[in-house]
């Protein structure tokens, strides 16, 4: 009986047309949740071996092979990367700017059929919920109908509709709201990700600016300090 119950034809036959609709919604949340899964898999990047690998082309003055390494680099971290490089020539403020924009780009990306996922976990218990008003009013009508005295196949009928819908209903939102929760979790780490990269490849590139800049009076106060220490201190008088 329980086995029957939770064939797909036994549990359209029980119940009712709603089962049909919990069955498409879970079905739209799986391909969600799958797609989900897809993304962050390929979203994977070490972020910091990233960061040191483009600081060292940086330090060196190879913005070629930095560009050519954020572009390689998979995922929305390597493209924020990417568009901070391809601009290495704007001041600090503008190159924040374009980083920032960057990373607001990639947010839809990643927040994707995720609100999906959410929909389904809510909706499933209120269509579940309304399966189970409908069973009973359909008990009850039975009742009516057989002057207040009905037999328990006019009552189980009503009652295991109630039940099957409601059974259905969490069975798919449950696992939904997990899933979301998860995918939550995980849309905040990238982007945290994301805002950190974009920080650290806007302060390197300012920083190889500066250095650039005062590596001149760098190297004159270096050759004063060689040419005070290559001085020799006159000898003191001799006393009589």
């Amino acid at each position: 009986m329980i086995l029957a119950l939770w064939e797909v034809s036994g549990l359209i036959e029980k119940g009712g047309p709603l089962v049909w609709v919990l069955l498409s919604l879970g079905f739209v949340g799986a391909i969600c949740i799958v797609e989900r899964f897809f993304y962050f898999h390929r979203a994977r990047i070490n972020v910091s071996s990233l960061l040191v690998g483009l600081g060292l082309h940086v330090k060196r003055r190879a913005f070629a092979e930095a560009v050519h390494e954020a572009a390689r680099a998979p995922g929305p971290v390597g493209r924020v990367a990417h568009a901070g490089l391809l601009r290495y020539y704007l001041e600090r403020r503008d190159l924040t700017d374009v980083v920032r924009e960057a990373g607001q780009l990639e947010v839809p990306r990643i927040e994707k059929n995720i609100r999906a996922i959410l929909a389904v976990s809510l909706l499933c218990p209120l269509i579940g919920m309304l399966g189970t008003m409908l069973g009973m009013v359909d008990a009850f009508q039975r009742v009516n109908e057989q002057n207040g005295l009905p037999g328990p196949v006019e009552l189980s009928s009503g009652v295991m509709t109630a039940l099957v819908t409601s059974v259905v209903g969490l069975t798919v939102a449950v696992p939904m709201y997990v899933f979301y929760l998860y995918f939550v979790g995980r849309s905040k780490r990238l982007v945290s990700r994301i805002e950190r990269a974009g920080i650290e490849v806007v302060h390197m590139i300012a920083d190889a600016r500066e250095e650039e800049e005062f590596a001149p009076f760098r190297g004159e106060t270096n050759f004063g300090k060689k040419r005070t220490q290559g001085r020799k201190k006159p000898a003191a008088p001799k006393e009589k």
